[in-house]
């Protein structure tokens, strides 16, 4: 008996090592790749200065950036590493090099609920971490100067940070308590001292909420940017459009505009007006012959098939996206089960979580990423938060500061916001469950309907608006007087001017 109690010891033992040693790989590249992003991005001149105590406040605001994005990354590939997780189990079930990959690993074993080996709770913890303590830490740190009178230095900054980090926490701790008071008056009363278990997840919670909104104001508008972000990045196929000669007449102009930039005795450039118009003008013209050589130089099957292809990836894409959640709406009216709900043991390797098999968990898989790319898209595309745009080797601290906050909003939020709408069957795990507005009816089905609303409205637009310009573009509409509005044309006479145009 007490051989079985001690091989039992060493199991255990020997598990948490290899969960450890898992979890501290995992995160050091994720760590390693988050700070090559924020090396790319970051301004140079803000590191290397004469002041060498500010550039080492800088650099330390950069590591704890740096930690957060590496949090934010690590809850990207929570619910794909999981639902893989459980997908290689099930083909390989007797495989010794794959056990590995087990429930505890993942989440945690029920008697170990609280286990912070598990990559679920890890990420809670850190990204609590982070929003609550790293990030208004770093931003008081870099714009601290310590307290008057005392001696300058970094420990100096430190003191007056440690004194904003307490005032702040205690501010929003009074707000918490406040808004839980007011909405659960007895619980509030009798856990007024109970920081951990009540007060920090019910704080997590409304952040929560908070990036599962954004989310919902981004997604939907990112779905749409798609298109004109991939259409940037590849050749478009033009129709009736003669490359080569559009290509010379883009050449002309350049050499016109260069030659009346360049010449100073030219009536153009005496008028200050005039030369910035004609520099405008001259920057449009360089990047459309730009864009010109490089349509004529790719080869026919890149500039006929690519874009099309590319473009039919993302109507698919999003429409898969659009008819699961509209799927989802009804199991939520027949079925209680659709809700979303925690996951106490996940069992991995018994049952897969699509009814398609390995295939569904793959298109699951690919479709969450695919909605975390386009909330970000459509987070950087909407004018609130175009300012925070990352630029390479121009982004001040401050900006990156702010990305590195809201990117992790949104990243974390990506587990919820995945499994109120339907995207996937796998529970959330650890205290991403424990959300008190996710045994909401009214608030899952009414985001649910809001969601299928908007990205459908997003796209109808997108694809309308842009079958009208490639009309009036390759019909050679553009030519009409300024007077006449296009969007007023009707499409009878877009085809019947093209139509004309032909014979």
């Amino acid at each position: 008996m007490e051989t079985d109690d001690v091989s039992v010891r060493e199991q255990l033992f020997h598990d948490r090592v290899r969960e450890t040693i898992i979890c501290v790989l995992l995160f050091s590249c994720l760590y390693i790749l988050s700070h090559l992003i924020l090396t790319h991005f970051k301004k140079n001149a803000e590191f290397v200065t004469d002041d060498i105590e500010d550039a080492i406040v800088n650099k330390i605001a950069l590591w704890l950036c740096t930690f957060t994005l590496s949090v934010a990354v690590c809850a990207v590939l929570l619910l794909p590493i999981s639902i893989l997780s459980n997908e290689v189990l099930l083909t390989f079930p007797h495989s010794y090099y794959m056990q590995w990959l087990n429930g505890s690993l993942i989440h945690g074993s029920c008697q170990t609920d609280r286990n912070l080996g598990c990559l679920w709770n890890l990420v809670f913890l850190f990204s609590n971490l982070s929003l609550v303590f790293l990030m208004p830490f770093a931003y008081f740190f870099t714009e601290a100067e310590g307290f008057a009178g005392s001696k300058k230095g970094v420990m100096s900054r430190v003191y007056e940070t440690a004194v904003m980090l307490l005032l702040l926490s205690l501010l929003v701790l009074g707000i918490v308590w406040v808004a839980s008071a007011l909405l659960h008056h007895n619980t509030a009363r009798e856990s007024l001292y109970d920081l951990w278990e009540y007060y920090l997840p019910y704080l997590y919670s409304g952040i929560s909420l908070f990036g599962v909104l954004l989310l919902l104001l981004c997604t939907p508008f990112g779905l749409s940017r798609m298109f004109s972000v991939t259409g940037s990045l590849l050749v478009k196929p033009r129709l009736l459009e003669n490359v080569e000669e559009t290509l010379n007449c883009a050449v002309f102009e350049e050499a016109s505009l260069s030659r009346k930039l360049n010449s100073n005795t030219s009536c153009w450039v005496n008028v200050g007006v005039n030369a910035e118009t004609i520099n405008k003008q001259f920057f449009n013209v360089q990047a459309r012959r730009i864009a010109l050589e490089l349509r004529e130089r790719a080869s026919p099957w890149q500039r006929n098939l690519g874009y099309p292809l590319a473009m039919l990836l993302l109507l698919a894409l999003t429409a898969v996206c659009v008819l699961m959640v509209c799927f989802h709406v009804l199991e939520l009216i027949f079925d209680e089960s659709a809700m979303p709900r925690g996951m106490e043991d996940p069992r991995l390797g018994l049952a897969s979580f699509s009814m398609f098999g390995s295939l569904g968990a793959a298109v699951q898989v690919v479709l969450i990423l695919y909605l975390m790319v386009s909330s970000v898209v459509g987070f950087y595309s909407s004018p609130l938060f175009t300012g925070l745009l990352p630029k390479v080797q121009n982004t001040t601290l401050m900006q990156i500061i702010g990305n590195c906050v809201f990117l992790l909003i949104l990243s974390s939020a990506l587990p919820v916001f995945s499994r109120t709408l339907g995207i996937t069957r796998f529970d959330l795990l650890g205290d991403f469950g424990r959300y008190n507005w996710l045994g909401n009816f009214h608030i899952v089905f009414l985001y649910n309907m809001l969601f299928a609303g908007l990205t459908s409205a997003c796209l109808i637009k997108t694809v309308t608006w842009a079958l009208q310009r490639e009309l009036i573009r390759a019909f050679g509409l553009h030519r009409l007087p300024l007077t006449v509005s296009r969007s007023t044309i009707p499409l009878k006479l877009l085809l019947a001017s093209g139509l004309s145009k032909i014979h």
